[in-house]
């Protein structure tokens, strides 16, 4: 196994250098063997082979061993070992390499191509009247047939360049497409991070200022800062772990136990929440526990953000092949709808949820709690 990769390295830089190399040697030892049987052009009569039919042969075939690095040069190569094979009457079956050649420039020449087609023209009008005035005068129409059947070679070689081209846009809007889904996952996790950490830290900060008279309890909350923010630098060296190329591209999904560290962090924030988790998690649900884990966060930071100090209840049950999930929020006098901000919150929990093949809603209940509900399918690698 230790060699395939290198051979397919090899193939990979080779381009289909590796394929014209024994063609063009097949070409040119079926050319030496069958005599006569090649291409016939202005129905000159055959003459038997000689060095110069050698080198005709040697100029048509060796060259496609290079066609692809230097396109031009090889056709160049083969058009005058062939124009050399007509007018000598060999005849030879190295004459096949003249549309392939032909067809190389169509598709792999950058620049100039019209220029060689032209040139390619112009070329042919000679040598088609030099063999019509050897030989028995064929008839014109013969000509021209022949080269319309070489410029359907053309035609080919430019149908392969555009279905590249268009292969090649393909894969760049593939790849444009995979990394604004991943900077769009990045931003989400960030979002996700950040935001609950740091509500939780600006909540327990300011509820510190009125505590100055309380040592004992100003100690607690000043530890509570501490705590969240040493939880938010391992979140965040997490998610840039996830960022490393040698880091697996699967996100690891938090401990079961983290939920309840996420429930004390809220209630230390001075929000209270009942917090009931029913049966047993799966031993492996893929990525349906990370997005629970989410969704119980961003609500909880929504809660402290919009409805502080309001009861907040969190229900997560673990059932036979799904995760449900139920965060809901006492209404207040002063509370607000969580509308507003980035975007990226409620709508990036749904988006989460419906990748997973699950269910998700959000909004204000008929007694004015606002509740947040999903169904997520476990066992999804998503």
């Amino acid at each position: 196994m230790t060699g395939l990769p290198r051979i397919q390295e090899l193939w990979r830089r080779s381009g289909s250098t590796a394929w014209y190399v024994p063609l063009a040697l097949a070409i040119f030892a079926a050319s030496l063997v069958y005599r006569n049987n090649g291409t016939e052009l202005g129905g000159l009569p055959e003459r038997p082979y000689d060095a110069l039919a050698v080198a005709a042969i040697a100029l048509q075939c060796l060259p496609l061993a290079g066609r692809r690095r230097w396109p031009v040069v090889c056709f160049t190569l083969v058009f005058l070992g062939f124009t050399l094979d007509q007018l000598r009457g060999y005849h030879t079956l190295a004459g096949t390499a003249l549309p392939i050649a032909l067809m190389s420039v169509a598709s792999l020449t950058e620049r100039h191509r019209r220029t060689t087609a032209v040139a390619f023209t112009l070329a042919y009008v000679p040598l088609a009247v030099a063999l019509h005035r050897l030989g028995p005068g064929e008839a014109p129409s013969e000509f021209v047939t022949f080269y319309l059947a070489v410029a359907l070679a053309w035609g080919v070689g430019v149908w392969l360049r555009n279905a590249r081209a268009v292969e090649a846009e393909h894969r760049r809007r593939l790849a444009e497409d995979t990394r604004t889904a991943e900077r769009a996952r990045i931003a989400r996790e960030l979002h996700d991070v950040v935001t609950h950490h740091v509500t939780a830290m600006v909540v327990q900060a300011e509820a510190a200022r009125y505590l100055t008279a309380v040592p004992d309890r100003l100690d607690q909350s000043l530890t509570a800062v501490t705590d969240t923010g040493r939880r938010a630098i391992t979140d965040l060296r997490h998610l840039l772990d996830l960022l490393n190329p040698d880091h697996g591209t699967e996100a690891t999904p938090p401990p079961v136990g983290r939920l309840l560290t996420l429930v004390e962090q809220t209630r230390q924030a001075g929000q209270p929440v009942e917090f009931t988790e029913e049966g047993t998690p799966a031993e492996s649900t893929g990525s349906a526990d990370l997005v629970a884990y989410r969704m119980v966060q961003e609500s909880l930071t929504n809660a402290l953000k919009y409805a502080r100090g309001c009861g907040t209840s969190v229900r997560v049950r673990h059932g036979r092949g799904e995760i449900t999930v139920e965060v809901g929020t006492d209404g207040g006098g002063t509370r607000t709808t969580p509308t507003g901000g980035s975007g990226r919150g409620l709508a990036g929990l749904r988006e989460r949820v419906e990748v997973l093949g699950g269910d998700f809603s959000a909004g204000l209940q008929p007694d004015g709690r606002f509740v947040v509900r999903g169904r997520i399918p476990s066992g999804s690698t998503s």
